[in-house]
């Protein structure tokens, strides 16, 4: 654990998750974020400008892919009956398995397509517009499974002999959560105890919606393994390991079921002393959480792309009807009640496939850390998304509450917006909450500060190095506090189209303003600033829209300069301008909010509610 946080004044079970969570990240990314760069005020436009489009050849070796799959969606999938069953038939997992969804990106030579991260984002925008079952069934396997942490972590030995396996078809899980460690891995309490002089290990344990496992043929634990000492004391790491779920001693106990994805193959799983070979350890003993939050970093992409096209198709269907439906005399798409939500879903739209493009290439390029890109993509494109459906529910009215099957019974032509929307309620909670990512995204903001001054107020410290450690910072902060100050705006591409450079010089003095903003919450808080979640949630507001705003400006020009017929160019910019002077009223009000707001209230009431002082408002009649 760094010590840069002080943890002394903590309790143990928060120490404990903290410092945990703290020695699985990585410390050193290859290169650094676009993202970070907004919270400190200079945003490095150049590894993202000009905008990353998919080169020809990977949209050459995807396109064969992407047109098997709408063709077996198009031939095999009847999403309305798996809803209505609650199960995905043989004969659709068969065909997937046979056109390669299940090891898209798994390398040729272990029996994958070997295709990239933005053509498996194609393939998520595709199922998304589909069937919520299906992009959760190929998301968990591919995105959390066996196939992402072999392809990140796993020895050749493994690739060679489970790599094949899941690439053919058998369906992989991820196990985690558990009753009392949802994102809280401190709390978690299978454990995996060493036998044989270690060449094995007897897992013991059970875990909660692992989703695929009651298909799985091989799952991904993640369990305690023997005390460990530290300068903290003993602790008791999480390792990952590859279990093949024929082995004697484990038993699927029940089936969960849920309000949407109905077909959703997730169970609770127990281990009895289940033998695992040390060999089926991934990375290493001691570093399954490093394994899990590498995994989910890149996992987490799956969602805002099938969101995406959960987007697309709601946009789709609202504009037939807002164009065909006639009431009081003109098209309801005339009226501006309505066009207001249908021109925030198009922009919206545009926005979230700008970042999933934007994000997949960094994937892509392999030297990028994109925590926080991926945090923002999942966390903004989960919360747009069931806008957007929510607003394409409420155009429709009536006929969007109904069922698929009822519009078919009575002949009108199915839209299946109501499997949409509760389909598409668990997107902002797994894989992360949108809570959780915004604490996770303030974490993650507030890192370089406390890599320059977090020693200065760890009182555990001896004062001869706090002492230190405040002069090297505050030479640091000489220098660099007033160069938030300048209103200068170098690094804006000279090539970006004219009419969308406002929106890059917005974003830069916005950044130095929010890094300002930062820093000062920190001066006036110090350590306390950690748990005023509530302002840390507003600044995280401000990057995640300003780093949204960059990627569809981005985009925008890449399509202004490359001339495409699907996009005019009167319109493009007519989008960047709305989503300029959107963003501009949404960070002025999360900026306003800053200093005037309810928090102290919303403090005591919550106490209040937690200390049952307010239990009569729970009191219903007679």
């Amino acid at each position: 654990m760094s010590t840069l946080i002080d943890t002394s004044r903590m309790s143990k079970g928060k120490r404990d998750a903290l410092e945990l969570t703290e020695n699985a990240r990585d410390k050193q990314p290859t290169r650094p974020s676009f993202a970070s760069g907004l919270f400190l005020g200079q945003p490095d436009l150049t590894p993202i400008s000009p905008f990353p489009a998919q080169h020809w050849d990977d949209k050459k070796a995807g396109d064969p892919f992407l047109k098997n799959l709408r063709c077996v969606l198009d031939e095999y999938v009847d999403a309305d009956e798996i809803d209505r069953t609650g199960e995905i038939p043989d004969i659709v997992i068969d065909r997937l398995a046979e056109i390669g969804a299940f090891g898209i990106k798994i390398p040729i030579e272990y029996g994958g397509l070997g295709l990239s991260q933005t053509n498996y984002c194609r393939a998520a925008m595709l199922l998304g517009s589909r069937c919520g079952n299906l992009t959760a069934l190929l998301s968990a396997h591919q995105s959390i499974g066996i196939p992402q942490p072999l392809l990140m972590f796993g020895n050749e030995r493994q690739k060679k002999t489970f790599l094949p396996r899941v690439a053919k078809g058998e369906i992989s899980a991820f196990a985690l959560t558990e009753k009392e460690a949802g994102s809280d891995p401190a709390r978690m309490q299978t454990s995996a105890t060493p036998i044989k002089g270690g060449r094995y290990y007897l897992l013991n344990g059970e875990k909660l919606w692992c989703t695929n496992v009651t298909r799985a043929g091989l799952v991904v634990v993640m369990a305690r393994t023997p005390p460990r000492k530290s300068r903290h004391g003993k602790r008791r790491p999480i390792t990952a390991f590859i279990v093949d779920m024929k082995t004697p001693g484990i038993k699927v106990t029940h089936r969960c079921r849920f309000m949407g994805l109905r077909a959703l193959y997730n169970g609770v799983v127990k281990f009895y002393n289940v033998k695992v070979p040390r060999e089926n350890i991934i990375l290493g003993e001691g570093k399954g959480l490093k394994v899990a939050l590498s995994t989910l970093n890149t996992g987490r992409l799956t969602l805002p792309a099938a969101c995406t096209g959960l987007a697309k198709q709601c946009l789709h269907e609202t504009r037939l009807w807002v164009t065909n439906r006639n009431q009081w005399g003109s098209r309801i798409g005339d009226h501006e009640a309505i066009s207001e939500k249908v021109a925030q879903m198009a922009a919206d739209t545009f926005a979230l496939e700008s970042v999933v493009h934007l994000t997949s290439a960094l994937v892509d390029e392999g030297d990028t850390d994109i925590r926080l890109e991926a945090a923002m993509a999942k966390m903004w494109g989960t919360e747009t998304a069931w806008r957007i459906v929510d607003d394409a529910m409420q155009i429709r009215g009536g006929r969007g509450y109904e069922t698929e099957a009822s519009q078919s019974e009575r002949s009108e032509r199915p839209v299946p917006l109501e499997r949409f929307m509760r389909d598409a309620r668990i997107n902002t909670i797994f894989e992360g909450s949108s809570e959780i990512m915004r604490l996770f995204l303030a974490r993650e903001a507030l890192d370089p500060h406390l890599c320059r001054a977090g020693a200065v107020l760890d009182s555990r410290l001896p004062f001869g190095k706090r002492l230190k450690a405040a002069l090297k910072a505050g030479l640091f902060y000489a220098g660099w506090y007033p160069s938030k100050w300048l209103p200068f705006n170098f690094g804006i591409p000279k090539k970006v189209h004219e009419s969308l450079r406002p929106n890059l010089v917005y974003i830069k003095d916005t950044s130095r303003l929010l890094a300002r903003t930062l820093f000062h919450a920190m001066v006036r808080h110090g350590p306390a600033l950690e748990k005023r979640q509530l302002q840390l949630s507003r600044i995280v507001e401000i990057g995640t829209e300003l780093f949204v705003l960059t990627a569809a400006t981005l985009h925008a020009d890449l399509l202004i300069r490359r001339g495409h017929g699907e996009y005019r160019r009167k319109e493009l910019v007519t989008l960047a301008n709305y989503l300029l002077k959107r963003t501009k009223l949404k960070v002025r009000a999360s900026f306003a909010t800053l200093k005037d707001n309810l928090d102290p209230e919303t403090r005591e009431i919550g106490k209040a509610v937690l200390d049952e002082q307010l239990r009569e408002l729970e009191d219903l009649p007679g």
